[in-house]
């Protein structure tokens, strides 16, 4: 992932301006976040992603695996911590050289997330149930998203800032469970916008009640 903006700094910046971003009224109504896994193929990533949902208020666990081990794992993950939001992630590159978008053999470790992908579709298949945001630098957007994941990276096949997922995943936490979120928001939250990460339309994960 992109490590020119990657200073502690920066991450605040991010922190604050979602923050700004949060449409809430807290004198009427309670709110529930949804509750997001997030696993991650470097502790450094994770460690900021969760230092991310920490300061938003978001509860969240996070899991370093390998990108190679993570299908072996995921689905008894998802059992123990049963999440409304699930974050794959890591390391990943497209060898340009070869000359072929579609070859998942050109991709460090999208065939990974893809299996990743499928073993947390088949713990859940039920796209509104559980939101996969899948994918890392350079990955295979299209494949991803075929595999079932609601958000990933990349289309255009270019690297992603380290917040990027925990940017997607914290808006569809504080997204209503009862209305579609606004996709052209959300993805515009992110450092590279479309050409990062894209995704589903789907509806939010957050319960909201009355009175506080």
């Amino acid at each position: 992932m992109d490590k020119v903006n990657s200073s502690s700094n920066d991450d605040n910046k991010i922190i604050a301006e979602n923050l700004r971003n949060l449409s809430i009224d807290r004198d009427n109504y309670f709110y529930l976040p949804g509750k997001i896994l997030h696993i991650d193929g470097d502790q450094e990533y994770l460690d900021r992603c969760m230092n991310f949902y920490k300061n938003l208020g978001i509860k969240a666990n996070g899991i370093t695996i390998r990108e190679s081990d993570i299908s072996s794992q995921i689905y008894h993950l998802l059992e123990e911590y049963r999440p409304d939001i699930v974050v794959i992630t890591g390391h990943d590159a497209y060898f340009s050289k070869k000359n072929d978008l579609d070859d998942l053999n050109n991709y460090e470790n999208s065939f990974h997330f893809i299996s990743a992908i499928k073993e947390a579709r088949r713990y859940e298949h039920n796209q509104d149930k559980l939101i996969v945001i899948a994918g890392a630098c350079q990955s295979n957007y299209e494949s991803l998203i075929r595999a079932g994941a609601n958000f990933a990276s990349s289309p255009k096949r270019i690297n992603i800032h380290a917040l990027d997922p925990a940017i997607v995943a914290s808006s569809l936490a504080f997204s209503d469970r009862n209305q579609s979120i606004d996709i052209l928001k959300i993805i515009d939250k992110t450092k590279f916008g479309s050409d990062g990460i894209g995704g589903l339309i789907t509806n939010g994960t957050m319960y909201v009640g009355y009175p506080r």
